[in-house]
């Protein structure tokens, strides 16, 4: 096990990436929300009474993207340089792919999964009065590239 992150009192930090080089980092993620029928008919015909659901996620997860060392405490703040939030809307399934680009010194995949969780949330919270039992689930990184440690595929 690598404790690098720790330091001697036993209190985490944050790493040192200041002698790192600035490279090209790209990270998808995806997710999904499970609703019923009526639910996914609601979101696609406008019937939700909060407004346009993937219109609103989609902000809601570039926001997320853009706000991530703010809320996972050890993430570094990164000058983002694209983010696209994408749904594929199934029968009873709204599948969830956010892809995450920026020239930094670490990777962005906190960022994408981030985005993924945020939208995902952003469905739950706009979906929840007509439908309880929303299901969110599988929330993955499915790519990285860049850095050191070079292409990730799952």
């Amino acid at each position: 096990m690598d404790f690098s992150h720790i330091n001697e009192q036993g209190r985490a930090k944050m790493i040192d990436v200041s002698e790192k080089k600035a490279t090209k980092r790209q990270a998808v993620a995806k997710g999904s929300v499970k609703v019923n029928s009526n639910t996914m008919q609601l979101i696609k015909s406008g019937g939700i009474k909060k407004g346009d659901v993937l219109a609103v996620a989609q902000v809601a997860g570039i926001m997320a993207a853009k706000k991530t060392s703010d809320i996972i405490p050890m993430c570094h703040p990164l000058a983002l340089n694209g983010i696209d939030i994408e749904f594929d809307c199934m029968d009873t399934e709204i599948l969830i792919k956010a892809t995450v680009k920026c020239k930094g010194v670490t990777g962005v995949e906190m960022e994408a999964l981030t985005a993924v969780s945020a939208a995902a949330l952003t469905i739950y919270d706009m979906c929840k009065a007509v439908q309880r039992d929303i299901e969110i689930s599988d929330i993955m990184l499915i790519y990285k590239e860049g850095g050191k440690s070079g292409v990730f595929r799952k």
